[in-house]
């Protein structure tokens, strides 16, 4: 099932007449509430449609995802499901509710400043605005709706709740797509004119850990390595980070990357497209949207949904992904392992060496500076990162 939630501004503004009218002292994170509701409502109703109450498992894709994440990760909404499933998550930081952080305003500054922006004067005047007048106008003042760490709903940073072991014990799947950036070129950083350019500039941005960061991206092919920079540094690092932490609180993790293409994808240079894999898990690769690359009806494509339908329906009902279509999908565990869906499933280990660590050291070391968040300004758009007096494991 699906649920409705509220988004954007109306999920996720912050201000301080908000603050002052709650019973906590916080605002924002209404969307993940709404969330968090709808899940109540499916463990007191579930039974009645032959459902099982201890059997819940929360899924999400992209933004989707993000709001996994924080379900897991607010001590609300434990115990409210008991299986978790994460395609292309991003682990970002998040702002915080009275206090500038991480290079980031506060979420009640950010409410302030849009309210002066929307030429309103307080609280009262927002919410006399016309609904789609305050989405439309949030979003061309740049409003970002992230959830925000409230000591509430959002007790701490994701990356410190994992990092603590306080996050649902419960057992997940996550992975990630080759492509991601393909369709998200928006999000990566431009590509310089010549390769000594992109050299020089990570190894300023890198410092000492230039050597390995080019070895993962290197000049050689600087568009294909902008790509994958900014796909790691949300979506392949948080995802084996998920399966890593679940794995070390005694719940098994199962990772996987897609990296499937078929003929209309790939000639519109769109090879494991950002949520490319959805058709395939959901067994819709018949039914694709108008503007999506059509997918061909072969055995190839028929068989690569079949399984996939198969492993994410089985890990939903016992916390296991198996399929007769294909390979055993072993917990990631001490042999890194990770299944890899190209023209079919494949079991591997090891996914990327090195990826993981870099971009792991990398976040650290922003934490560590409190100066600059992490999300997408990975790579060419990274801040500096000189060790200096930043302590990091």
């Amino acid at each position: 099932m699906s649920i409705n939630y509220r988004l954007g501004v109306l999920g996720y503004l912050a201000h301080p007449e908000l603050s002052a009218e709650s019973a906590h002292g916080v605002s924002g994170n209404y969307g993940t509430l709404d969330q968090m509701e709808a899940l109540r409502w499916v463990n007191k109703n579930i039974e009645a449609f032959g459902g099982d109450t201890d059997n819940v498992t929360i899924a999400g894709e992209s933004a989707g995802a993000l709001s996994v994440m924080y379900l897991m990760a607010s001590p609300q909404a434990h115990g409210l499901f008991a299986k978790a499933i994460v395609q292309s998550g991003y682990m970002v930081s998040s702002p915080e509710l009275k206090r500038k952080a991480l290079g980031q305003y506060s979420g009640e500054e950010w409410g302030v400043y849009l309210a002066q922006k929307l030429k309103t004067k307080n609280l009262s005047a927002l919410r006399e605005m016309d609904a789609q007048a305050l989405v439309k106008g949030a979003a061309l003042a740049g409003f970002t709706p992230l959830g925000i760490v409230d000591g509430h709903v959002l007790p701490d940073q994701m990356v410190n709740i994992f990092d603590r072991g306080a996050q649902a014990q419960v057992p997940i799947l996550a992975g990630f797509n080759s492509g991601e950036i393909r369709s998200l070129k928006v999000l990566a950083p431009k590509r310089p004119a010549k390769s000594s350019t992109y050299d020089a500039e990570i190894r300023d941005r890198y410092a000492d850990l230039a050597d390995e960061f080019l070895r993962l991206y290197p000049s050689s092919d600087m568009q294909e390595s902008i790509y994958a920079t900014t796909r790691d540094a949300l979506y392949g690092w948080t995802s084996e980070r998920l399966v890593r932490k679940q794995t070390a609180v005694g719940q098994n993790g199962y990772l996987y990357i897609f990296d499937h293409g078929y003929p209309k994808a790939d000639k519109a240079g769109l090879h494991a497209f950002h949520a490319s894999e959805l058709p395939y898990v959901f067994g819709t690769i018949n039914k694709t949207p108008k503007l999506w690359p059509k997918i061909p009806h072969t055995a190839t494509e028929t068989d690569l949904s079949n399984a996939m339908l198969d492993y994410w329906s089985s890990f939903a009902s016992t916390g296991v992904p198996t399929t007769s279509n294909g390979p055993n999908w072993p917990a990631y565990g001490a042999q890194k392992a990770y299944m890899m869906f190209g023209d079919k499933p494949e079991a591997s280990t090891k996914l990327m060496l090195g990826m993981y660590e870099l971009h792991e050291e990398a976040m650290c070391r922003r934490k560590s500076s409190g100066e600059h968040p992490w999300n997408w300004n990975a790579g060419l758009a990274s801040p500096n990162l000189a060790q200096d007096n930043m302590k990091c494991p």
